[in-house]
């Protein structure tokens, strides 16, 4: 089902060939992200994703918007706590063109100091634009919980004091150190012709020298009681994120976790939904959340609450978690989860851009492509004992971390750290 080619430099290619599309979507992953960095280069790898859209040694900034978007084209990257991702979606004769501008940006950008110093000034605003927008920044203040004093714990984007500090010498060589052939993915999915593909990535990568993939430091989880931080501030609601820690990419209850989070806050039928908005009005927004990294995840349950309900909807929230450690989901909550934790899936990867995602995030993190039918087998072996493991493991008391911005009272502060699963 899959196409994979490794070059003899240690890039990868991975593909899916679907011919009843039009389109074609082409990504660049580069084995490089927030976790890589240290307290004083944080931000580094975001900062160079924006400047490789300032110019190449063969198109300028001008020229690599207007050639993608001149063909009806969508051109975009991100960077994440592991990749850096470069794509591009785009109608499917106009393969060649996606990948010389994509592979021009990744191997020549020019880094000029002129593109440098304004582009700086923008993330600047960016950074300030977070912190104005409690719903993100809260989520800031929860990974300072979950991981504190490590790169995974500190935002992507770094800080103002970071981002001044940077110099295009030290963005320059920290490019050259990660922007190699052993860090290097290309997924595509979408109407093309493999070896056609094959054949152009080689011609424009083949040339790297030969280098392994970057490693980076495994988390400390040492946390032995709840954490907090309430950040007082004056909005018209509170703003929670509540995490636990909980499974890497490849764990094996990975599926079950995430029916577990389907159950709890992952749809309108969930469990939080109904109690928390539908019965009893206290949130418009309450969901759950998986994160999933190479050596660690973490489950969240994010809200928006009334300032004069956020005691009582904590307190709620916790007793559907403890629900779930006591009894076993029924037979028919079951069912639903696992046909939309499945069909959600199925649903994503009829599209190009979706499943050029899929192949090229697990390829490059963990070396391995899973089909759908791979996916179906191991959900098929999950049952609602997996479940209650699951949240036996995960929601508990001395893991828990509790982050809140809104006007938080003081007696309130006292009430959240007596918090337990219930």
């Amino acid at each position: 089902m899959y196409k994979k080619t490794l070059l003899d430099n240690g890039l990868r290619i991975i593909a899916h060939p679907m011919s009843q599309r039009q389109s074609l979507a082409l990504g660049i992953w580069i084995n490089i992200g927030g976790r890589y960095e240290s307290q004083e280069n944080k931000g580094m790898s975001h900062f160079l994703e924006h400047l490789l859209f300032k110019g190449t040694e063969n198109y300028s900034c001008r020229q690599i918007k207007e050639s993608i978007e001149g063909v009806g084209g969508y051109l975009n990257a991100f960077t994440s706590e592991e990749l850096t991702c470069y794509l591009v979606k785009i109608p499917a004769r106009h393969m060649k063109l996606a990948l010389d501008i994509l592979a021009d940006m990744v191997l020549r950008p020019q880094l000029r100091t002129l593109e440098m110093k304004k582009e700086r000034t923008v993330i600047l605003e960016e950074i300030k634009m977070y912190k104005d927008q409690p719903h993100s920044y809260v989520y800031e203040l929860l990974d300072g919980l979950l991981w504190p004093k490590q790169p995974l714990g500190e935002p992507i984007i770094g800080s103002a004091e970071t981002v001044s500090a940077m110099t295009r010498a030290q963005i320059s060589d920290f490019k050259n150190a990660h922007y190699t052939a052993g860090n290097i993915v290309v997924s595509a999915g979408g109407a093309f012709d493999y070896g056609l593909l094959s054949k152009c990535v080689q011609g424009k990568f083949s040339h790297l020298a030969k280098s392994a993939a970057n490693t980076f430091v495994k988390v400390k989880e040492e946390q032995a009681k709840p954490a907090f931080n309430l950040f007082a501030k004056d909005t018209e609601q509170t703003h929670m994120a509540l995490g636990f820690h909980a499974f890497r990419r490849d764990h094996p209850l990975r599926h079950a976790m995430g029916m577990l989070h389907v159950v709890l806050g992952g749809n309108m039928s969930s469990r939080l939904f109904h109690e928390v908005r539908e019965k009893r009005g206290l949130a418009y927004e309450i969901g759950t959340q998986v994160k999933r990294y190479n050596d660690t995840g973490a489950f969240l349950v994010h809200a928006g609450i009334d300032n004069r309900k956020v005691p009582e909807t904590t307190r709620l929230i916790m007793q559907e978690l403890g629900k779930c450690k006591r009894a076993l989901v029924s037979a028919s909550e079951f069912k639903r989860a696992k046909e939309f934790y499945l069909g959600q899936l199925l649903l994503a990867l009829e599209d190009t851009m979706d499943h050029m995602l899929w192949i090229g995030e697990t390829t490059a993190t963990m070396n391995k492509t899973y089909t759908l039918q791979d996916i179906i087998r191991e959900v098929n072996k999950v049952n609602v004992g997996d479940l209650r493991e699951v949240a036996r493991k995960v929601f508990r008391d001395d893991k828990l971390s509790l982050a809140l911005i809104g006007p938080v009272k003081k007696q309130e502060s006292d009430i959240f750290s007596e918090l337990r699963v219930g």
